[in-house]
């Protein structure tokens, strides 16, 4: 059974973190559907941002289920570790550090995969955040700064050495954003030279090829990004499939309008009507990404500017699919 820590995971498949994306009523509907954990959005370290509106909501986990993972970002050790000291106190039960990110935003304020360049730096600040804490502290990495520069094997045993209990490695550079290939022989080589968990991680799309890259790195376990968005059983048809070798069958049409429909009146929920309902836009064009006619009822949904003309018209864009379909 795949441990972080004290923290026993129900399987192998991790949800990973996404700023925009893995907000609590997201966590919770891919925790429900299976996923083994979930990360929050990466909440900053700088202090003065702490009560800001963004930094409530990505610190909130009412109702979450445990164990409670929170990434933190930064580039100054000290206040990465005031900042993992403040969400434990908030409820984290694992703090996260996202030295991963390839956003230009995150990487100019020497953040994210930015860090990966200076492996002292790197060194500071993972002894300074493992110290500062009684849980456990996980490490999210790219495979390097560039493809002429990859250092993450020596990034892992740098973690390994600071007391990270995980690691989650995505197979690309910064430079390489999220394009080409995933180096998976890269996630091997690392996963060969350190005694840790480490989750693959980057354009693991199915059950199927889950399997194929637990297979070719013999990582521990796989952490699902993109691939989640507008499928949040994915992890769960993952997990199932790596445990036992089936993959069960998505939720059919009617399933699927009674998730999308619970999702976005959670989202008016936790956010209010006003963000709610923008917030709800993007998701639910990933909803519609692969559906007939996904393109027309994305636009009209977006003009939408209340949260019960939405739920009305989830209602409609379910109704008149399911309907062409028992015609057909």
């Amino acid at each position: 059974m795949l441990q972080i820590g004290s923290h026993k995971l129900a399987n192998r498949v991790a949800l990973a973190p996404m700023a925009g994306v893995t907000d609590l009523p997201f966590r919770r509907l891919c925790a429900r559907f299976g996923a083994g954990l979930v990360v929050s959005e990466m909440i900053t370290s700088d202090p003065s941002l702490r009560q800001t509106r963004k930094t409530a909501w990505r610190s909130c986990h009412d109702h979450e289920i445990e164990p409670r993972s929170v990434q933190i970002a930064g580039g100054d050790p000290q206040l990465l570790a005031k900042a993992a000291r403040h969400n434990v106190a908030m409820g984290a039960q694992i703090i996260d550090i996202n030295m991963g990110c390839p956003a230009k935003k995150v990487c100019r304020k020497a953040a994210g995969s930015a860090l990966l360049a200076n492996e002292s730096l790197v060194a500071d600040i993972l002894n300074t955040v493992v110290s500062a804490v009684e849980v456990p502290v996980t490490l999210k990495i790219r495979t390097g700064s560039n493809p002429q520069t990859r250092n993450g094997v020596t990034i892992a045993r740098i973690a390994e050495d600071a007391g990270i209990a995980a690691l989650a490695v995505h197979g690309r550079t910064r430079a390489c954003a999220f394009k080409g290939q995933v180096e998976y022989d890269t996630i091997a080589d690392i996963v060969a030279a350190v005694d840790l968990p480490v989750f693959a991680n980057g354009d693991i799309d199915s059950p199927q090829k889950a399997a194929q890259v637990i297979a070719h790195t013999r990582a521990a376990g796989v952490m699902i990004g993109r691939a989640a968005q507008g499928q949040p059983w994915l992890c769960g048809q993952i997990a199932e499939h790596l445990e036992i070798g089936d993959t069960p069958a998505a939720p059919n049409l009617e399933q699927q309008w009674r998730i999308v429909r619970e999702h976005v009146a959670s989202l008016h929920q936790f956010y209010g009507d006003f963000m709610g309902v923008r917030i709800a836009r993007k998701h639910l064009g990933w909803y519609l990404k692969q559906s007939p006619g996904g393109q027309q009822h994305r636009s009209i949904f977006n003009r939408l500017g209340q949260a019960a003309e939405q739920l009305d018209y989830i209602d409609r864009i379910y109704t008149t699919t399911n309907n062409e379909e028992l015609a057909a």
